[in-house]
């Protein structure tokens, strides 16, 4: 354990033996000290959203093929220009310290050992640069929480940009925080310096609670400010938090070049549709003109297989990687996703898809 600001840090760096992702939470939950724990699993209020993100795979079921003459299906796919090994990349969370001393920057380079995108979030725990380079080269995208104060916005934008970032992810879903109860019983606040908060003007986001740090979020988000981080970026922007047809067709109106299926993991609205309920809806009205991005609730190989053939191109999780995280570092990391990637290649061989592209193509039963 490494220990800041008396909080206890895993450091353990090893190859999981993982029989399934949910079986994570119990384990990462002896080592994660409780706050940081409660911060890492819990919803919004009676967390009934965060419950249904997963029971909701349910309401679709697999075809089953057989007689398709094919074996030894891939996984390799291309999303936003990017040759990936894995649809599988990791979601935009923050304070991934809370789980390790390496925080993020041990997830970028367990990620980039399985060629899984990478996602940062505006509140990680290292660098923006201290990520990217983790990586040694690998996709990684930059999450940006708007603030109310640009310039804060344009030093990150330019950091990320700065890093290699290949887009920008715009949450739209968090302009105020989710009522979470875990946080409150904990009366958690944040042990560990986030370190782009601490580089840049808005303290070290160190001893502060999750009100304060949202208190300087921007409340008013609009289609003009995903035109205004496309001009200054000159990268693609991603919208995350997309939960109706209507936003996404705003979002791609306004210059969106992805759009980003998420209900927050059920962090924010509870009592809200489970993830997977619209994804289908909105693809439809997206209807291919821009890649979809999907997570919350994701813990099997068959839920990447429904989410993909629902209408996504690259699926994210977060939860069951900060857990492989906490038990073993960046291989632990590596270890989540390989153990997702196998359950899907078997779920794509039962159902006769050879390649991503025919997984997008297989037919669910509604």
């Amino acid at each position: 354990m490494t220990v800041i600001n008396g909080y206890e840090q895993s450091d353990r760096e090893q190859k999981l033996t993982i029989l399934n992702l949910p079986s994570l939470e119990a384990a990462a939950k002896k080592i994660i000290p409780s706050g940081g724990f409660g911060y890492i699993s819990g919803g919004s209020e009676d967390e009934w959203t965060l419950k249904q993100n997963t029971m909701a795979f349910n309401h679709v079921q697999i075809v089953p093929r057989a007689l398709t003459d094919m074996e030894q299906p891939s996984t390799q796919t291309q999303a936003f220009g990017i040759d990936l090994k894995t649809p599988i990349m990791m979601a935009p969370a923050a304070a991934q310290g809370l789980a390790h001393a390496r925080g993020e920057a041990a997830t970028a380079e367990g990620m980039a050992q399985v060629g899984a995108l990478m996602a940062q979030s505006t509140y990680s725990s290292t660098s923006i640069a201290d990520t990217a380079a983790a990586g040694k080269g690998a996709p990684q995208f930059f999450q940006l929480y708007m603030s109310k104060d640009w310039d804060f916005n344009q030093s990150l934008l330019d950091e990320a940009v700065k890093a290699g970032a290949k887009a920008i992810i715009l949450t739209v879903d968090a302009t105020v925080d989710g009522y979470r109860e875990a946080d409150i019983i904990n009366n958690f606040q944040f042990p560990i310096p986030m370190a782009n908060l601490t580089k840049f003007s808005e303290g070290d986001g160190k001893g502060k609670g999750i009100m304060e740090i949202y208190a300087a979020a921007a409340q008013k988000i609009s289609p003009a400010d995903v035109r205004r981080i496309t001009e200054y970026t000159n990268l693609p922007v991603i919208v995350k938090g997309i939960q109706s047809p209507e936003d996404a067709l705003l979002a791609i109106g306004a210059g969106a070049q992805g759009i980003y299926v998420s209900n927050h993991g059920g962090r924010q609205l509870n009592g809200g549709p489970a993830s997977f309920d619209v994804l289908h809806e909105i693809a439809q009205a997206v209807n291919g003109r821009v890649p979809i991005i999907f997570d919350s609730g994701v813990r099997r190989g068959s839920h990447v297989f429904k989410a993909l053939a629902n209408g996504a191109d690259l699926v994210a999780l977060a939860r069951p990687i900060i857990y492989g995280l906490a038990l073993g570092g960046a291989q632990g990391v590596a270890s989540v996703v390989s153990h997702l990637n196998d359950e899907l290649l078997i779920d794509m061989q039962l159902a006769g898809t050879k390649t991503i592209e025919d997984v997008k193509r297989a037919k669910l039963l509604r």
